[in-house]
């Protein structure tokens, strides 16, 4: 007779069987990849994360499609920019969709734009866009809130007098200030002690998201809902930002003005009360809490991340920093910086781009999903299989970037040193789910880099003689910590 804890071990021992076997009944029909494990899949091949560099290494050995298991579900990874731009441009609407059970969907309870799907991401993306549109637009435009708070860091900078510091805090203030006006409607000082447990837990946040348990979780949402974990602290910290939103919202109802709307809150509930009684509408304090909570978000990690970097690369690359300040002093007029000086600023706009590719920032961005059937480079794929697009081998593609490898901003310049642009530059990832936020990124960039580096020459403190250009895998790829002198010029 076979006792209780033999009966157990056998249905386990059954059961791992079963679901190894169902995997490889699944793999039939997709791309080749590394052979998974049973319940894990490839997680540990992957050391729990979607590295850029393991899944580089993944395609040259299986190709540029190719399948990855996350526990038992398959996740078909494209690489180089043929495949992507294949899936992502030429297949847009097909593979616009987000996976309905994972980390970030239960963080976002499918409310929003990033994780949401259907009529509710059309509905609210297409808000998105128009609001932050006539944001631009407006009488205080985009631009005027950006110079104001690069104008803002220049100062904060100026008062260290040239000492080692880590800009990032004060960076990421600024940035994430830029995104409170819009959202919010105002600003806040860097020394409001509530902005910087914001911006501390939206950090929190970012690394939260893309860690080891956000994987597990990834893989096995019906079980991580339910254990403890540090996974479980995320929904706490969002629950706080929620919340701070929420009083937002709430002041902007107690105080509601009767001109044109200004801010991201007060176009939503404009958008609330227009749409009320429309049995389709989307439009209700949830998702509103999600789009704002999404812009806060993803609109200061990027921009933050390519500043961090693109200033460690000033440092590296002295000799680049030079050549961007002659063409800064020779063109520019004045202490304003225009987003339209970039056409006259080739070099440095060059040089933005590059630290945009080569910091290869949203490395693989968010897994989409196909929203039906569909045939993808001759296998079929099953509706709501996993599609990620690794953006990192576009940014390094060797049949589109010389020295894909190396720092050169060379890159984006013809032989006349005219600005010249390159299909292979997708920071922001194509087709239907490219980042919403893009023109304001672009924005922010140019001018927060520009006024810096005109305002400023960057180098080592003494006695340091080399910096940490490897990355830490978060959400984005980020510099590892560092301390820079700014002396003003």
């Amino acid at each position: 007779m076979w006792t209780l804890q033999q009966m157990f071990l056998g249905i386990l021992v059954c059961l791992f069987i079963f679901k190894y076997l169902k995997m490889k009944w699944e793999a039939r029909s997709l791309p080749p990849g590394p052979s998974p494990l049973p319940l894990i899949g490839n997680l540990w091949t992957l050391n729990f994360s979607l590295n850029p560099d393991t899944l580089n290494k993944i395609a040259k050995h299986y190709g540029n499609i190719f399948t990855i298991w996350l526990g038992p579900t398959p996740m078909v990874v494209l690489h180089g920019c043929q495949a992507v731009k294949n899936a992502l441009v030429s297949h847009s609407e097909e593979v616009s969709g987000r996976p309905t059970d994972s980390f970030l969907r239960d963080f976002s309870n499918g409310k929003g734009i990033v994780s949401s799907n259907g009529h509710n991401w059309k509905q609210q993306r297409r808000f998105g866009l128009m609001t932050l549109r006539n944001l631009g637009l407006g009488k205080r435009g985009l631009e005027s809130r950006i110079q104001e708070e690069a104008q803002c860091l220049v100062d904060s900078i100026r008062a260290t007098n040239g000492k080692p510091i880590d800009a990032s805090y004060i960076i990421t203030y600024a940035v994430a200030n830029v995104i409170s006006d819009v959202a919010f409607g105002h600003r806040f000082s860097f020394d409001d002690v509530t902005f910087q447990k914001l911006v501390a837990c939206n950090n929190y946040l970012t690394e939260g998201l893309a860690s080891k348990w956000g994987r597990l979780y990834d893989a096995f949402p019906w079980l991580m809902r339910h254990v403890p974990g540090p996974h479980q602290k995320i929904f706490e910290t969002k629950e706080y930002i929620d919340n701070f939103v929420r009083n937002e919202i709430r002041n902007h109802q107690e105080n509601e003005k009767a001109e044109e709307p200004s801010d991201v809150i007060e176009y939503y509930l404009d958008k609330i009360r227009k749409t009320k009684g429309e049995p389709d509408t989307t439009f209700d304090e949830a998702n509103m809490i999600q789009v704002v909570v999404e812009l806060f978000i993803a609109g200061t990690e990027t921009t933050v991340t390519t500043l961090q970097w693109a200033l460690l690369f000033m440092l590296v690359h002295p000799d680049i920093q030079v050549n961007i300040q002659k063409e800064l002093d020779a063109v520019l007029e004045g202490p304003a910086v225009y987003y339209e000086d970039r056409k006259k600023l080739p070099y440095t706009n060059a040089v933005i781009h590059e630290v945009q590719r080569f910091g290869s920032i949203a490395s693989v961005g968010i897994a989409r999903t196909n929203i039906n059937d569909m045939t993808l480079n001759g296998y079929s794929l099953k509706k709501d299989t996993m599609i990620l697009a690794n953006l990192d081998s576009v940014l390094h593609d060797p049949q589109y970037w010389e020295n894909p490898y190396a720092f050169n901003p060379n890159h984006f310049l013809d032989i006349d040193g005219n600005f010249s642009p390159n299909e292979a530059f997708l920071p922001f990832s194509a087709g239907h789910r490219v980042c919403l936020g893009e023109q304001l990124a672009r924005f922010e960039l140019f001018i927060f880099f520009t006024m810096l580096v005109k305002s400023f020459n960057f180098h080592l403190p003494e006695g340091v003689s080399a910096v940490n250009t490897n990355y830490i895998a978060d959400i984005t790829l980020k510099p590892h910590p560092y301390k820079i002198c700014a002396v003003p010029r």
